[in-house]
Parts: structure tokens; sequence; C-alpha cells
């Protein structure tokens, strides 16, 4: 049976977190594009991430997260 969007989204997000310490570091403010627990391309903007995000992976499954501390 596939996964659920919401368990990709939650796995996209735990891969994230593990990352996070450096991305904070080097990424700071920018907007990360997730499919299948890996970061594909970071964004200055989140619509440019949801954008490309619908443009590349058309069966919606992909998360936007923000670089950020907290």
């Amino acid at each position: 049976m596939a996964e659920s969007h919401e368990q990709h989204i939650q796995e996209n997000y735990e891969a994230f977190l593990l990352q996070l310490p450096h991305l904070v570091l080097t990424q700071r403010g920018k907007f990360a594009l997730m499919h299948n627990k890996k970061i594909i391309e970071f964004f200055d903007t989140t619509r440019d991430a949801y954008i490309a995000g619908q443009q590349l992976f058309p069966e919606q499954v992909f998360s936007v997260q923000e670089v950020r501390e907290t």
C-alpha cells in the first residue's frame, strides 16, 4: 500500500531536522524543497519553493521547510 501524503511529509520533516544544525549555518532564511527525505534545492521564498515542487513533482508529494533555528 502506498504511503499517504502525510507520511511523506512527516518523513521529510524528520530528515530535515537531522540536517538542521548544519543548514542553519549555511542556508538560514532559505526554504528547502524536500522530496523522498532529500533536500532538492533551496529557494529565497516559500512561494518559489512551492511552485518548483509543483513543477517537479506533479503527484504533489513534496514539502517545503524554512531553515531557521526554531
